[in-house]
Formats: structure tokens, C-alpha cells, sequence
């Protein structure tokens, strides 16, 4: 865990040395989805950035508790999430379910898109509806520290009061005087004394049908409450790092350290993490200009927009080749140039699974590649510079392979630990070939097959099980030790 450690941090605009607050302890939240409709690929990209976060601390040696919250009530349809109807509510109504039955499947649907993309779990998976006894105790907190106030059974975070004695626009950089300008005139919720007053618990009305009773009458929390509420309870009022989408700045995180601030009298994460956004052919991706498309569209290619079909894991490959702060833009030729990168950095690894042969010298030292891997996650989780470190790595798998290059036993262990560590623990991509367990079964005998044919001197048969292999995506070598197969 020597590890010198920079993270860009948003709420001061710099990289910072990483210094958790309880090592080796690391408290982490992010915010999770709204399951009220499938998971898009942004969302992949925001997850997967922090499941890399995860992976390198975990594999520096911290001990992370990832705390990211599934919003299951409470987000409205206004960009501030609190004005219109309940997203879940609302979709319920539509399919004529209840609300929890959208919230099962859409929160099992989310699962199986992070399964799929081998994000592993997070530590801690709390739900807004768990937490309502807690973000009530919050808001009486509030109230008696004099940051909100109460309107026929709603109460409202109290803006320009609170940046009386804090700044409201710590987080985003922008100062109240700009913030209230840029904002639109009160439509609907007059009972707001200030524009960028925002509710902490909403009043229901009759026909809504997620409310819970509370000392101001019967209603539910409003959305940025919850995550106030839950990384309070699981990581305490301070803790290391707090995570999401870049979208997530101006409104839900600002008003979240309000929020803290005003109960607890603290910011509560030491560094604010946010992923930039995914965009597609140079646009952002939105279903009004038809270039959106789901998880499951990218993976079977059923989509107009898509040339074909990709895999979980080049999928998984591509958004890492960009750094996690970078807009990432989708396209089919990125998508097919990721498609290649990936099999040859997979392929190199099965040859090093293979067993290459250790030599008495060695033409290569793996230190300095091994630090030089450390430094790019060092730079603030630079995936990209790391998998250009790994495509060194490749290249000198692949010279050993061939004979070009010689390596010693204690280079050899090193190499293996190298892409042990970053291609599969910190990068977390599998071979996806290898998890048919009978393919290698069935390559090697039909590999044994062509050996024999040309002990025998039977050429035709040989080159034809050489060139339909071929066709279907396998290459095989021929060595002295004999011949291997790999995919193409």
C-alpha cells in the first residue's frame, strides 16, 4: 500500500494526494440508479469507472466499504427532482403495476447489466424506502438547526439563508447571485420562499402512491435526502470519497453538502469524484435524436445505429480506454478498433497462461513496466496510459512466445504477476472465450487431429483444418514444442 496516490477532486478543481481519513479504512459512496427503467450505457460508464476505483483500492491494499444506493421513491420529474410526478410512480401507473413491481425488475435488470460487465457488487446496496425513519430524523435535524422550513406539510431547505454562512455553490463554482439568476421564475411550488430552495419531504397527495406518515402529515422524502440519509448512517458524517455522473454537480451534490453541512456541520466526503459523459458520434446520446440505444442493443447489434454486436467485455475494454474525466464518444469504428485491442491484449494472456519457457538470461526487465503500470493508476486511475503499459506487456509476451526475446525465470513471475494484477483485478476483463470450458477441449483435439495429419504427410487435410480455424476466428502456431492455438 505504498502507493502515492493523486485523485482528481471536483470541490477543489485539482489532483490531490490521496490521504484516507481511517487507514486502511476507505469509506466510498455513489450514487446509484433510479430503477425505473432500464440502465443506459452511461450509467455502464459511470459504474464501471468507479468499479475500477474500487478495484485499485482494494488491490493497493484498502480496505473499501462502496456504499451505492438504489433510488426506489422519491425522484420527481423536474430537473431538480422535486416538482412533477414520482418516475416510479408514474411508470407503475402506466403498466398498472404496483410501484415495487417496477422497482424489482428494473433493479434486478440493473444487476444483471453490472454482472454481465463484471462490475463486482458494491459493499453496501441501501434503498431509499429502507431509509425513510432516517431521513426524517434528518430533516428534524435540519429544521432545529434553523436551515428549513415547514409549508402545509412540506418542508423546503432554506438556500439563501444557509449561504448566509457557507457557500451553496462550493462544489460547482458558481457563486448564489449567478445561480439564482440562471434559474427559472417558480412554476407550481409558489410555497418556495426562494427560487433554488429545494424540498427536503413532500407533502402527497391523495392519488400518490409511495407516502409514509411523518410529524408534518402523510408524504415522502425528497430525492436528494436519501443519499444524505444513507452515507450518513453506513460511513459516517465525513468520510473519504463521494462519487457519480458529472450531471449530478450543479443540483443533487451541491444540494447534498448542503444538506450535511446544515445537519452535521461537515462536507461530507474529503474528495468529490464525478465521470464525464458518453456520447455518440460526437452527440449527446438522447432518444429525441435516435441515437440511444440499451446495454442488451449493444451486445446482440440490435439497433440501426450499431454495425454489429459486441461483447460484455469490449464493451467493458472501450469505456476504459478513456479516462474515467474524458467525454467518451461511442462509434462503430471505435467500438471495432476496441474489439481488436481487447483480443490481442487477451490473446498475449493466454499465451502467458500457456506457459511460456523461462530462459537462463533475460533481454527484458519487468520493473520498471510494473512501476511505470503503478504510476498510471497512481495519476489519478488513468486507465488508458495503463493500457498502453499492458500493450508493452503484450509485446513482449508475444517476442518471448515467438523466440525473439528471452526472459528468466524471475522476469517470467514478475510478467505473470503484472497482468494478473492489472488486466484482471484492477482492470477486471475476462477472457471471455475461456469461460466455455469445453472449447479448449474440443480446439486441442482438433489440434492433435492436424499434428497427425502432417506426421502422416497428408498436407490437403492440414492446411484445410488450418484455414477453416481461421475462418472462424482461431490462429495456430507452429513451434518446436509443437503447435498452439489462440483467438484470432
Amino acid at each position: 500500500m505504498q502507493q502515492n496516490l493523486f485523485v482528481y477532486n471536483t470541490l477543489t478543481r485539482k489532483k490531490e494526494l490521496f490521504k484516507p481519513i481511517n487507514a486502511p479504512h476507505v469509506g466510498m459512496y455513489v450514487c446509484g440508479p433510479t430503477v425505473y427503467s432500464d440502465v443506459h450505457l452511461g450509467n455502464c460508464r459511470t459504474y464501471i469507472s468507479f468499479d475500477l476505483i474500487f478495484r485499485y483500492l482494494t488491490a493497493i491494499g484498502y480496505k473499501v466499504r462502496y456504499v451505492r444506493n438504489v433510488t426506489d421513491a422519491g425522484h420527481l420529474e423536474g430537473d431538480a427532482g422535486d416538482e412533477g410526478e414520482d418516475k416510479i410512480a408514474k411508470k407503475a401507473k402506466l403498466a398498472q403495476l404496483e410501484p415495487m413491481e417496477i422497482v424489482q425488475k428494473y433493479t434486478v435488470g440493473f444487476r444483471d447489466v453490472m454482472k454481465v460487465l463484471n462490475n463486482l457488487p458494491p459493499s453496501i446496496e441501501p434503498t431509499a424506502t429502507g431509509h425513510i425513519i432516517e431521513q426524517i430524523e434528518m430533516v428534524k435535524a435540519i429544521l432545529e438547526k434553523g436551515y428549513a422550513y415547514e409549508v402545509d406539510g412540506s418542508i423546503y431547505f432554506d438556500v439563501e439563508k444557509y449561504n448566509k454562512s457557507q457557500d451553496y455553490g462550493i462544489l460547482s463554482g458558481r457563486n448564489l447571485e449567478d445561480l439564482l439568476n440562471n434559474t427559472r421564475t417558480l412554476g407550481g411550488q409558489q410555497e418556495k420562499h426562494g427560487k433554488l430552495d429545494f424540498a427536503l419531504w413532500i407533502k402527497a397527495k391523495p392519488e400518490h402512491l409511495m407516502k409514509w406518515p411523518s410529524p408534518w402529515g402523510v408524504g415522502f422524502p425528497g430525492w436528494h435526502l436519501e443519499c444524505s440519509a444513507m452515507s450518513q448512517k453506513y460511513l459516517g458524517s465525513h468520510f473519504d470519497i463521494h462519487g457519480g455522473g458529472l450531471d449530478l454537480v450543479p443540483t443533487h451534490h451541491t444540494n447534498e453538502i448542503a444538506q450535511n453541512v446544515a445537519c452535521c456541520g461537515t462536507n461530507p466526503a474529503n474528495y468529490w469524484v464525478h465521470t464525464n459523459m458518453l456520447t455518440v458520434n460526437g452527440q449527446k446520446m438522447s432518444k429525441s435524436l435516435g441515437n440511444s440505444f440499451l446495454p442488451h442493443e449493444l451486445f446482440s447489434g440490435e439497433n440501426s445505429i450499431l454495425n454489429k454486436g459486441y461483447s460484455p467485455m469490449t464493451v467493458r475494454f472501450f469505456m476504459l480506454q478513456a479516462h474515467y474525466r474524458s467525454t467518451l464518444d461511442f462509434g462503430n469504428e471505435a467500438m471495432e478498433a476496441s474489439e481488436k485491442g481487447f483480443k490481442r491484449l487477451m490473446n498475449a494472456f493466454a499465451l502467458l497462461n500457456d506457459g511460456l519457457k523461462a530462459s537462463a538470461t533475460t533481454e527484458v526487465e519487468i520493473a520498471p513496466l510494473m512501476e511505470r503500470c503503478y504510476a498510471a493508476m497512481n495519476d489519478d486511475f488513468n486507465s488508458p496510459v495503463l493500457i498502453a503499459e499492458l500493450f508493452e506487456a503484450s509485446r513482449i509476451i508475444n517476442s518471448v512466445y515467438d523466440g525473439k526475446m528471452k526472459i528468466d525465470a524471475a522476469n517470467l513471475e514478475l510478467l505473470t504477476a503484472l497482468m494478473n494484477l492489472f488486466v484482471v483485478e484492477v482492470l477486471g476483463l475476462q477472457n471471455e472465450q475461456a469461460a466455455n470450458d469445453d472449447l479448449p477441449k474440443v480446439l486441442n483435439f482438433i489440434v492433435d487431429l492436424r499434428s497427425e495429419a502432417k506426421s502422416n504427410k497428408d498436407y490437403a487435410t492440414s492446411d484445410k483444418i488450418r484455414d477453416g480455424l481461421s475462418q472462424i476466428g482461431f490462429q495456430l502456431k507452429d513451434s518446436k514444442e509443437g503447435t498452439t492455438w489462440s483467438k484470432a
